[in-house]
């Protein structure tokens, strides 16, 4: 078992400093790389820092709550929403990855998927204790891939063995990184099947949609942004941000996931703004029912997200209450 050396932080960092140093840093590697004939020295995986980084009282703003809320459609109250929680929460992971010792450039990391195990509901009147490290190096078919851990507790939680009310896993793909010895898979999974049936919704997401996200989550990576800022990133418009997309199918899930659940998603294709975006929303398979609001008492719920037009599916995911 790693031990990690804890890191308490006097305040969450803001992503817009972060991803300026994350710039730098990635610069630096990449010059490392050039100037190798090799490509830069191979990885292996014990190569992230065993370090854990912590932040105490944290507290959500009502305003700010407020704000996701009417973004992303999710109700009004006290409760923080899962999605809400990892965007408070995200910018302590995002942190370790712009540390001098971290050996991977943040610039260009592909957000492969995600999930939260939420075991009890968090409120706005919670201060927040928020833990977060890397972990699980290992090889990927085009380069190396890791998760990133956040765990997010009430502060002063007085059980060490319990689980925190939340906990989150990134996983994270450095294109072209490698390791001394590639173990990585050779083929492609089949990519997913657009589902049959009547969607359950549709969005139409207009242009400013990554602004607007950025603007309650703090994420401003230039790929969301502007068509112009995106295409320096080899992308020929701006993508909406893989969690605005989860977390707006988490919320048209509504209550009837309960207060405890797992929530996974699995990104495909990015969605390229302006975008339509349909989505279906069905009982998990197999459960023999027939409606989406009979999901609880069947095991959850499967979603998709695709391009009806292309056919292109852009992300997939579940939704398991805790007590299926």
């Amino acid at each position: 078992m790693t031990t990690r050396r804890v890191v308490e932080l006097d305040a969450v960092p803001g992503l817009g400093g972060l991803y300026g140093r994350g710039g730098v840093g990635s610069a630096r590697l990449a010059l490392a790389r050039a100037l190798s004939r090799e490509g830069g020295r191979p990885l292996d995986a014990g190569a992230l820092p065993a370090v854990e980084y912590a932040v105490h009282d944290l507290r959500a703003s009502t305003a700010h709550l407020t704000a996701y809320q009417h973004l992303m459609g999710e109700p009004a109250g006290d409760a923080l929403p899962a999605g809400f929680v990892h965007v408070l929460a995200f910018p302590v992971a995002t942190a370790l990855m712009v540390r001098s010792d971290f050996p991977l450039p943040l610039v260009g990391m592909v957000h492969l998927a995600n999930r939260v195990d939420q075991h009890e509901v968090l409120r706005h009147t919670d201060a927040l204790h928020v833990r977060a490290w890397t972990e699980q190096l290992r090889p990927h078919r085009s380069g190396a891939q890791l998760d990133l851990v956040v765990e997010v507790r009430r502060e002063g939680a007085t059980d060490p063995g319990a689980p925190p009310a939340w906990r989150g896993v990134s996983t994270y793909l450095s294109k072209g990184a490698r390791f001394a010895e590639d173990e990585a898979p050779a083929e492609r999974p089949p990519a997913p099947a657009v589902p049959h049936g009547l969607p359950t919704a549709v969005w139409n997401l207009p242009a400013d949609t990554g602004r607007r996200y950025a603007a309650v989550s703090g994420d401003r990576n230039p790929i969301h942004l502007s068509a112009l800022s995106a295409r320096a990133f080899g992308f020929p418009r701006a993508i909406a941000h893989g969690m605005y997309t989860a977390a707006r199918a988490l919320a048209d899930v509504g209550p009837r996931r309960g207060p405890a659940f797992s929530w996974t998603v699995q990104f495909a294709k990015p969605v390229l703004l302006p975008g339509t975006v349909t989505l279906r929303v069905v009982p998990r398979a197999g459960a023999g029912a027939s409606r989406v609001d009979s999901a609880l008492a069947t095991g959850g719920y499967d979603y998709t997200g695709w391009d009806a037009r292309r056919g292109v599916v852009h992300f997939t995911g579940n939704i398991t209450p805790s007590d299926a």
